[in-house]
Formats: structure tokens, C-alpha cells, sequence
């Protein structure tokens, strides 16, 4: 029992601490100035810390299948509720660590590249929701929270592609990645409710015991 309370709360913890970066840096970033990638860095650590603990606990286990699946209620509208939740197996645990190891690399990358720029802090805001949005992607535990973290990856793209809004060649490829991500998107939210019509959830373990 204890252990599973870790568990959860790890994931908690590593889903929101880029979040965390992010509302930092987008309201309070300008205070460190230049040394404000610093609180970023440190939190992305962090979140790559408790990942590889993470990674180390599951992999010295015998577990197999989901290691955790819990759901809260997010609405309901007469006999159809919709949950959102955590899903965690061993895969989930090696993406976590690939997304954290590679958002801490692309963190420190950006100190040098983004040196001296006017929206230095914002850069470092959009990096934490991108890194907040990967995570959820692999957290979720149904297709729905899934596409909705989806969404949050197009939307910190486009942030991030036309991040030199001043520029025609940023701000047409923005554009450009977003009217794409949109057809993909669509076709996404098509598949979804087909698997959710013929199987009757998007719970992803409710949907890979239907298989």
C-alpha cells in the first residue's frame, strides 16, 4: 500500500513540476534575469531524478501489466461518465525517463543558444508547458486525456516555432505546423470514437483487455 502511495505521488509529482517551471517563469521569470533558466534547469533535474528513482523501483520488481491505473470522475451526463487518470507500466516508466532526460538536454542547450534574448524567460515558460504536455501524454490513462495533452503539445509547438513572432519566417511556420497538426488531430479524434463505439470506453487497460 505504501508503496503504490509513492507511486502516485511520483507520478503526481514529475506530471506537474514542469507545469510548475512554466508559471514561474511566465510571471516571475524577469526577476533572475538572466540566471533565470537556473529555476527551470533545477526543477527539469528534479523531475529526471525522481524518474530514474521511479525507473529503478519498477525494473527491480517483479510486476507485470499496469503497475497503476487510477481514475477520478471528470463529468457525467446520464449513463455516460467520463474519468481521467494515471496509467503507469514499464513503458510508461522508460518514456518518462526519455522525456525528462531529453527536456533536461534541450533546458541546458537552450542557456547558450537563447543567451542575450529580449523574451529569454518566456522561452524557458513555453520549454515547462511543452515538457508538462509530454508528460501527460504519457501519464494518461484514457484516450481522451491523452488528446487533450495532445493538444497542449500543438499548442507549445506553435508557441515555440513562431517564438520570433517578428519574423514573416517564424510566424508563417507556426502557422503552417498548426493548420497541420489540425488534420492530424482530426483524424485522431475520428479514431478515438470509433474505438470508443465498438469497445464502449477510453480507458487504454480497459480498451487492451477488450483486444
Amino acid at each position: 500500500k505504501d508503496k503504490m502511495g509513492n507511486i502516485t505521488l511520483f507520478s503526481i509529482l514529475i506530471l506537474f513540476l514542469p507545469l510548475g517551471a512554466f508559471i514561474y517563469q511566465l510571471f516571475f521569470g524577469k526577476k533572475l534575469g538572466a540566471n533565470t533558466h537556473f529555476v527551470s534547469l533545477a526543477i527539469i533535474a528534479v523531475m529526471f531524478a525522481l524518474s530514474f528513482n521511479f525507473f529503478i523501483q519498477i525494473f527491480n520488481d517483479s510486476l507485470s501489466g499496469p503497475i497503476l491505473d487510477v481514475s477520478g470522475q471528470w463529468f457525467t451526463t446520464g449513463a455516460f461518465t467520463l474519468e481521467l487518470g494515471i496509467y503507469i507500466d514499464k513503458i510508461t516508466v522508460i518514456m518518462l525517463m526519455v522525456v525528462s532526460l531529453i527536456s533536461f538536454l534541450v533546458h541546458l542547450y537552450s542557456t547558450a543558444y537563447m543567451h542575450g534574448d529580449p523574451r529569454y524567460s518566456r522561452y524557458f515558460a513555453f520549454l515547462g508547458l511543452f515538457t508538462f504536455s509530454m508528460n501527460g501524454i504519457v501519464l494518461s490513462n484514457s484516450l481522451v486525456m491523452m488528446y487533450l495533452f495532445w493538444e497542449l503539445v500543438g499548442l507549445s509547438s506553435y508557441l515555440l516555432i513562431g517564438f520570433w513572432f517578428e519574423k514573416n519566417s517564424a510566424a508563417n511556420a507556426c502557422k503552417k505546423a498548426f493548420l497541420t497538426n489540425r488534420v492530424g488531430d482530426i483524424g485522431m479524434f475520428i479514431g478515438m470514437l470509433l474505438i470508443f463505439f465498438v469497445v464502449g470506453t477510453f480507458n487504454i487497460n480497459h480498451i487492451t483487455e477488450a483486444v
